[in-house]
């Protein structure tokens, strides 16, 4: 009995330039699939033109009114002058596409490199634009975007995982751990009192921003959801206490001058950095149907991954008994 296909296997090179094609564009043959999992995202060559960056996005995930609303979102942004990577709009002002089933969007390349966080200054200047990005944020709510909480990038993610992939010998460690985590994460949230949430990017990690001539740029709001303006500024983070402690401040410095950083957030890192490794292992138990990520994710699911997965919960939950960063 044959293996029912994937949708994603019906994206060939003349699929994604027929549905390119839709949109009036003439593509001219060359087409780079570039580094994405959740979605499918290509470069794709036009004729007498700049490449274009064409987003397939991932059947079942988002509904069309969360896609939108994070067009909108980043078209705002745009708007208020912020560097980020929005998409493209046809003549009557669409900016999601449909091709075949599929649904995607178009945007412009945009080069760029990684910022290195250990440099201080690119800190400032991140700092600075979140702090921008943030205060357009905290104009008005997302109606359809989720917000981010325990439930969904905790509870349930320890649920699927310890009732479909963990395996038996493992189950009782998995259990235990993530069961005084999830207590300790949410025991913290609680104490952090009311807490400000805003629209966010909500992925800022160093591949989704692209450095360019001192400035960064923000791409791939897929992942945009209501959540506490840390949430944003943690994942730049690194080193020992004293560094992370050094890098805080200048993100905050540069951040305080377009929009008030609340320091009760401070207390929510560890929780939040809890929540995405537990999150993190989900998605890559909800996406293993999809033939890429046993190929780009060979370590998944193994009885190593599982004692090793087992050891960074635990280590998580020793951070989270640590004081939280303060700032001068």
């Amino acid at each position: 009995m044959s293996t029912p296909a994937h949708p994603f296997q019906t994206l060939t090179p003349a699929f994604v330039m027929d549905a390119v094609e839709s949109q009036g564009f003439r593509c001219d043959c060359r087409i780079i699939s570039l580094n994405s999992y959740e979605n499918r995202v290509c470069q794709v060559g036009i004729e007498d033109d700049a490449p274009l960056i064409a987003k397939f996005y991932r059947p079942g995930r988002w509904e069309d009114a969360q896609i939108l609303e994070e067009h909108a979102f980043c078209f705002e942004l745009v708007e208020h002058e912020l560097p980020v990577v929005a998409p493209l709009s046809n003549h009557l002002g669409q900016s999601l596409f449909a091709y075949e089933g599929f649904r995607f969007a178009l945007y412009p390349r945009q080069g760029g490199h990684a910022p290195e966080f250990d440099d201080l200054d690119n800190l400032l200047i991140l700092g600075r634009t979140l702090g921008r990005l943030h205060a357009v944020g905290a104009v008005r709510p997302f109606a359809h975007r989720p917000t981010l909480d325990s439930t969904e990038f905790g509870r349930d993610s320890v649920a699927l995982l310890g009732e479909n992939f963990v395996p038996a010998d493992f189950r009782a460690s998995y259990a235990a751990v993530t069961d005084r985590l999830l207590e300790r994460i949410e025991a913290e949230l609680a104490a952090a009192g009311p807490i400000r949430h805003l629209r966010t990017h909500g992925d800022c990690h160093p591949g989704n921003i692209l450095w360019r001539d001192g400035a960064p740029h923000f791409v791939d709001f897929d992942d945009a959801r209501t959540a506490p303006a840390v949430q944003d500024l943690w994942m730049m983070l690194s080193g020992d206490r004293p560094r992370r402690l050094q890098q805080l401040h200048e993100l905050v410095e540069g951040y305080n001058e377009f929009a008030d950083f609340d320091p009760r957030e401070l207390r929510l890192i560890e929780p939040l950095r809890a929540l995405r490794i537990l999150h993190h292992s989900a998605w890559l138990a909800r996406r293993w149907a999809d033939p890429l990520f046993p190929v780009a994710f060979p370590w998944f699911n193994t009885p190593r991954y599982w004692n090793e997965h087992i050891v960074e919960l635990r280590e998580q939950l020793a951070a989270l008994d640590e004081a939280p960063l303060e700032l001068p």
